[in-house]
């Protein structure tokens, strides 16, 4: 039997105090890629990712923009991981996470956080509610409900491809979470350690304009996703 490959996306803006770090502590007996999405940092980010052995693609600004071509990148991986650059995700969930997917047991991988042990300050508590408040409205529409709208999750990526993910913001967690719920795949909610963040500053949870910039993307992903027509339908 071929063995699994599994590439690790990481975007990335401006997070050369951690970046580094995040990518040395990668388990490379479980992982054969580790891809940067970088979308344009101007603090030498994309150099501190390629010393820590990462590949860096540049891949101009949004999130969901640098989810989408990282996975278009790892080409030759069967799974892709989605982790942030920051250090508050714990590697260590890895040794779960893939196993769970190339077992052929689950499709979908999501961390979540509001189950896990989080680190004093690592979440706001607008975070928290957010993501109990987004799956709980998924759990309405589609039966399947989430704890949180963690960055942390893992698919094969030719599942992943398949769901049709349009969002290029920060509304691309949501939409891939709500994708899969309708398409009825098999999820895995795991509990994940957290973090506070070691370097940089939180592009959503940072400051209230991030917060409010980022809310609103997520509400106008969920109202799109949400009045979509179901595959097959006239």
């Amino acid at each position: 039997m071929a063995e699994t490959r599994v590439a690790v996306i990481i975007p990335t803006f401006n997070e050369a105090e951690s970046i580094g770090d995040v990518v040395a502590s990668i388990p490379r007996d479980i992982v054969s890629r580790v891809i940067v999405a970088d979308g344009g940092s101007v603090d030498g980010t994309a150099d501190v990712a390629r010393g820590a052995g990462a590949e860096v693609i540049d891949v101009g600004r949004g999130y969901g923009r640098a989810c989408l071509a990282g996975a278009r990148a790892a080409d030759d991986a069967d799974i892709v991981v989605f982790m942030d650059g920051d250090g508050a995700d714990d590697p260590a969930a890895l040794a779960v996470m893939v196993p769970a997917i190339a077992s052929g047991k689950y499709d979908f991988v999501i961390g979540s956080r509001a189950r896990g042990n989080r680190e004093p300050g690592s979440m706001a508590s607008h975070q928290i509610l957010a993501g109990l408040a987004a799956g709980a409205l998924i759990g309405l529409l589609y039966g399947v409900r989430y704890t949180d709208m963690c960055a942390y999750r893992a698919m094969r990526r030719d599942t992943l491809l398949a769901l049709g993910m349009r969002e290029l913001t920060y509304g691309w967690n949501l939409e891939m979470q709500m994708r899969v719920a309708r398409a009825g795949l098999r999820v895995l909610e795991l509990p994940v350690p957290y973090r506070c963040r070691s370097g940089g500053e939180s592009k959503v949870g940072g400051n209230l304009r991030g917060s409010l910039k980022a809310g609103s993307r997520i509400i106008a992903t969920f109202a799109r996703v949400a009045m979509e027509p179901a595959r097959g339908s006239s």
